[in-house]
């Protein structure tokens, strides 16, 4: 026999997420009720927004939106009612959020402090299974220029070429540059390989007059900067 799966719409209206979206705005919705709306079906016992709840409880040391970022293709598809075409859209939502989040702090991002940069990288960084560097390149005023990856590494470790960075930043007329890399580990203590780069970069940004502000090493939830350190 062929499981019927619950729609939205078999539900009573009182209990239809996109009837109380149309009724009362987005922002009176739960957090598993918009992401209902995006299931759309359920599974065979169970309705969307149960479905969505299940979701959201996944990882259950970061649980809700943050634990939904976390989830990989592999770990949505083993959920009841959740197949892959679903699963691919709640990552494009998810990846579309985060995307949505800096465009509206852009234009009037200024990376003058160690919190300022760790709080624009860490929910996109603090995950990676391997390392990941990013270069940001700013103007005098330490406004954002562009931002880009530079080096993407194995989980220990991960390759930098001083000469790949400086020819971007010439390319841009960056005036300060600042770099940003997780550590799989979770534990962002730098390494003797991070304070050797480091020192050798900022060594021939000061040659051309690009100043390395800082670089930032991302863990779980918490950072290092070397410029805080005293390391630059």
């Amino acid at each position: 026999m062929q499981e019927k799966h619950i729609k939205i719409k078999d539900l009573p209206v009182f209990e239809r997420p996109d009837e109380k979206l149309i009724k009362y705005g987005a922002d009176k919705l739960s957090d598993a009720e918009l992401l209902a709306i995006i299931i759309r079906t359920g599974s065979f016992k169970e309705r969307s927004v149960e479905v969505a709840m299940k979701l959201l409880t996944i990882h259950s040391e970061s649980s809700g939106l943050l634990g939904l970022f976390r989830l990989s293709l592999p770990e949505l598809t083993k959920v009841n009612g959740i197949g892959t075409v679903k699963a691919l859209q709640i990552l494009a939502v998810a990846e579309l959020t985060k995307r949505m989040a800096k465009a509206c702090t852009t234009d009037s991002l200024y990376f003058q402090t160690p919190e300022a940069i760790a709080d624009y990288y860490m929910q996109d960084m603090r995950n990676l299974e391997v390392e990941k560097v990013i270069l940001v390149l700013l103007n005098s005023k330490s406004k954002l220029i562009k931002e880009m990856d530079i080096s993407l590494g194995t989980v220990n470790s991960s390759l930098l070429s001083p000469r790949e960075i400086f020819i971007e930043a010439l390319k841009y007329k960056a005036v300060h540059i600042i770099l940003v890399h997780n550590h799989p580990s979770g534990d962002p203590n730098p390494s003797n390989a991070d304070l050797q780069i480091t020192k050798r970069i900022e060594e021939v940004g000061s040659l051309l007059g690009i100043k390395l502000m800082d670089h930032v090493i991302i863990g779980d939830n918490k950072y290092i900067s070397l410029k805080k350190k005293g390391i630059l």
